[in-house]
């Protein structure tokens, strides 16, 4: 996430509201801020007079753009979080990731099949696993990013794209991980390749293929593109909808 130094208002509101009680000191970026409590991360950056500029993305914890790491008082240990989903804590030092350096593979799904010896041609670092937890210990969504690390060396892709689907590719595991391998482009990788190979086959879904292929829907479209806001959100909200 990529911030820049908000403007002077925004520092003599702070000024201003430090006197108030649930506030908490936290240091964003080696200095010192005070800000409420209750205040996510994300939030307690913009309090302090930074405007985020880029990498805010959905602020629901369902990106991934917004990835911390972050030290507490009296603790060694080095955490990670969403900054738009983490509380701040009393004493919280912090600073963002505004990007995850790596290599981002380009293959070919159609030359590859889903087995090991996918793995092995495009993310090759994934056999240096070491299986010592870390990259499970920093994921923010608590997922067991070894077990399905530990899968894709075994080639089973699908038990990868199982257990990686709630991924949100922030690449803090990558960050922390000791062999430097690149768990969620392994995720990505196994997930793309369940849906072209290993997915349950839709007759339904191959069906409405062939009608938006044929033009079927084009008119409906046409008519949904020239509404006004408010009688798109009636027809949207009085949809028929499953139970």
């Amino acid at each position: 996430m990529e911030t820049q130094t908000g403007n002077k208002p925004h520092e003599e509101e702070g000024k201003r509201q430090r006197v108030q009680a649930n506030m908490v000191n936290v240091y964003i970026m080696g200095k010192r801020h005070v800000v409420p409590e209750h205040a996510t991360i994300m939030r307690a950056i913009e309090y302090a007079g930074h405007q985020i500029i880029r990498g805010a993305g959905c602020r629901e914890g369902f990106c991934g753009a917004c990835g911390t790491i972050y030290r507490l008082p009296g603790d060694y240990k080095l955490h990670t979080g969403l900054a738009c989903t983490t509380l701040v804590k009393e004493g919280m030092s912090l600073t963002q990731i505004p990007s995850v350096p790596m290599e981002k593979r380009v293959y070919d799904l159609e030359k590859l099949r889903p087995n090991v010896a996918a793995i092995q041609q495009v993310y090759p670092v994934t056999f240096r696993c070491v299986a010592c937890g870390t990259c499970s210990k920093t994921c923010p969504q608590k997922l067991p990013v070894m077990d399905y690390i530990q899968a894709a060396m075994r080639g089973d892709i699908a038990t990868v794209a199982d257990i990686a689907f709630d991924c949100v590719a922030c690449g803090l595991c990558a960050l922390r991980c000791p062999a430097e391998i690149i768990q969620h482009e392994v995720g990505i990788l196994a997930k793309r390749l369940t849906g072209r190979y290993l997915r349950k086959e839709s007759k339904e879904l191959d069906d409405r293929i062939v009608e938006v292929r044929s033009r079927k829907f084009d008119a409906e479209y046409a008519e949904l593109m020239v509404m006004e806001g408010a009688a798109l959100s009636k027809l949207y909200y009085a949809r028929d909808m499953e139970p």
